[in-house]
C-alpha cells in the first residue's frame, strides 16, 4: 500500500493553494511596455523540493503502520467471506449467522478504521501542504521580480487557462531549485533502485504536430 494514501491525498492538497496564492499584494503600478510571462506546476514544485520529499517521507513512514492495519483487516474480510461462500452449504443456521456476524463486525471495524486514516491523513497532508506552499510561493514571488516575470500562471490544475507554452516559460526546476538553496535541507538519499545505472536512453525525436 506504499503510497497511496499520501497520493490519494495529495490531490487535495491543491486546496491550499489558491489561499496562499490570493496573498499576493497587488503592484502599486501597473507595469508598461512588453510582458514577460513565465507558467510553474506549483504543487509539483512544492512536493519535489527536497523539504517536501523529506516531509512527504516522514508522513508515509508514521502512517505505514496503520495503513497495514487496514489492510490487514480487508485480508481478513476477504478470507472470511470466502470461506462462508465456501462453506456455508454445509454449515448449521446458527454457525452460518455466527460467521455472517463476524464478517459484518470485521467490515464495521474495517470501515471506522479507513475513515480515521483517511480524515486524520488529510488533515495532515494538508497542513504540512499549506506550510510549505507558502514558504515556495515566497521564494517564486522573488525569483520572478529578480527576472522581471510580471505574470506567472500556475498549469498544476487540469481546468488552467494555459493551452500552450514554450518550454523556456515554464520555471518550476527553476524555483525548486532556488528553494532548495534557501532551506538548506539536503536532498534524500537515493534509493538503490534509483542509483543504479540505467541503460541509454534512445536519441529524442521533436513531437508530432
Amino acid at each position: 500500500m506504499k503510497h497511496s494514501l499520501l497520493i490519494a491525498l495529495t490531490l487535495a492538497s491543491g486546496m491550499g493553494l489558491s489561499a496562499t496564492a490570493q496573498t499576493a499584494p497587488a503592484p502599486a503600478v501597473a507595469p508598461t511596455g512588453p510582458q514577460k510571462i513565465a507558467v510553474i506546476s506549483f504543487q509539483a514544485a512544492v512536493a519535489k523540493t527536497n523539504e517536501g520529499q523529506r516531509n512527504y517521507a516522514d508522513l508515509e513512514k508514521k502512517y505505514a503502520p496503520r495503513e497495514a492495519q487496514v489492510k490487514s483487516l480487508n485480508d481478513e474480510v476477504e478470507s472470511l467471506t470466502k470461506q462462508l461462500q465456501t462453506q456455508g452449504a454445509t454449515l448449521s443456521d446458527t454457525e452460518r449467522a455466527s460467521r455472517a456476524k463476524t464478517i459484518d463486525d470485521k467490515k464495521k471495524q474495517l470501515q471506522r478504521v479507513s475513515e480515521d486514516l483517511r480524515n486524520d491523513g488529510n488533515q495532515e497532508i494538508q497542513q504540512m501542504y499549506n506550510t510549505l506552499a507558502s514558504k515556495v510561493y515566497q521564494v517564486l514571488s522573488s525569483y520572478a521580480q529578480q527576472h522581471g516575470y510580471t505574470l506567472v500562471l500556475d498549469i498544476s490544475e487540469q481546468q488552467n487557462p494555459v493551452l500552450y507554452a514554450l518550454p523556456s516559460t515554464e520555471i518550476t526546476n527553476a524555483v525548486i531549485e532556488a528553494y532548495n538553496v534557501k532551506s538548506g535541507v539536503p536532498a534524500p538519499a537515493a534509493s538503490p533502485v534509483a542509483a543504479a545505472p540505467k541503460p541509454a536512453a534512445p536519441a529524442a525525436h521533436p513531437p508530432a504536430h
